[in-house]
């Protein structure tokens, strides 16, 4: 599974080196998240600056955590959904003839698109800070939901819906002994939000602990929050919608997955519903092929079955040959599985 930015300067490039180097071990295919969406939301919040809704409230440049821009509502103004352009269909409507094309030149009649969608939640606090993000969550709801929507329309049922959850991920690992708790809070958010999307509509699961800069905002002792989320979540799924995939962060940012069998020891707990993937996201550049596989063995064995395997996130950033390494060990992996 590739999670979202490839390495590309276009998305027909992204496209194109993925399926040549991964196309039949693939079941759906991002669009490589290039040029302003390298950063993940980045360029978006930036773009913000010309809402007539919102000001800066703290200036920063992303250049890491610490420097982010956030915004707050203006004073006398009411920050809207439906005055929201969180761009997701615009790039879905740029890309998908892309897509097809690149699906139809490599024949892969059942490769569906994977359209990332950063979590509601998630959106809120990066775009007005986590200080300024109480009472906010609606409009990006709405915004998030509407999009959606419109891509389901147009599609059908062959894009899957990936939902990010970069903050939620990062609030359970920081929880300690209240982790249960949180996760089941958080998930209960996130569920909103997929029940009041389409009926039919395919979703699978992002838990991130970030990558800006290649640099995670959290690491883990061991992969228990990341279980109890992925329950939490699970457990609450609204009918009428599919959970494809829950895809588990095993790395973190430029530090590589743990050779330790204990970390993975929790993932014995896991409970997903029958046909949801787990997708185990420890393939890292600094490990050999030789401890992958050993590793895949290790999580195979905790799990109790097959899993499906990526990195931690996106590959765009990281080095094009550090994107490219990556997946040749997830070929590697596939074809002697």
């Amino acid at each position: 599974m590739l999670v979202g930015t490839l390495p590309g300067g276009t998305a027909d490039e992204a496209m194109r080196s993925a399926v040549e180097r991964l196309g039949p071990h693939l079941s759906q295919l991002p669009d490589g998240e290039t040029g302003d969406r390298r950063i993940w939301v980045v360029g978006l919040i930036m773009a913000f600056e010309g809402h007539p809704d919102l000001e800066i409230a703290h200036e920063g440049d992303w250049s890491d955590y610490k420097h982010q821009r956030n915004f707050r509502v203006r004073k006398g103004h009411q920050l809207r959904g439906d005055k929201l352009d969180l761009e997701y269909l615009k790039w879905y409507e740029l890309n998908r003839p892309v897509f097809d094309k690149v699906k139809d030149d490599a024949k892969l009649s059942d490769l569906s698109f994977q359209v990332g969608i950063p979590g509601d939640l998630d959106m809120t606090m990066f775009t007005m800070g986590p200080t300024r993000m109480l009472g906010k969550r609606e409009p990006f709801s709405e915004a998030t939901v509407r999009d959606i929507t419109q891509i389901h329309a147009a599609a059908g049922g062959d894009v899957v819906f990936q939902l990010e959850l970069p903050a939620e991920t990062v609030f359970v690992a920081k929880a300690g002994p209240l982790g249960g708790v949180v996760a089941g809070k958080l998930a209960a958010g996130i569920n909103r939000l997929v029940k009041a999307s389409p009926a039919g509509a395919r979703f699978g699961i992002h838990l991130c602990l970030g990558d800006l800069g290649h640099k995670a905002l959290s690491g883990l002792s061991s992969a228990r929050p990341l279980v109890r989320f992925a329950n939490a979540i699970a457990d609450g799924w609204p009918a009428g919608r599919t959970l494809e995939y829950v895809h588990a962060p095993l790395a973190a940012g430029d530090e590589p997955p743990s050779v330790d069998p204990a970390f993975y020891a929790p993932l014995t707990g896991l409970e997903l519903p029958a046909g949801t993937r787990f997708v185990a996201g420890f393939l890292h550049e600094e490990r050999t092929i030789q401890e992958q596989r050993k590793l895949l063995d290790v999580i195979e064995a905790a799990v109790g079955h097959e899993v499906d395997v990526a990195a931690s996130c996106g590959l765009g950033r990281r080095t094009p040959e550090a994107g490219f390494a990556t997946m040749d060990q997830a070929r590697a992996l596939c074809e002697t599985a």
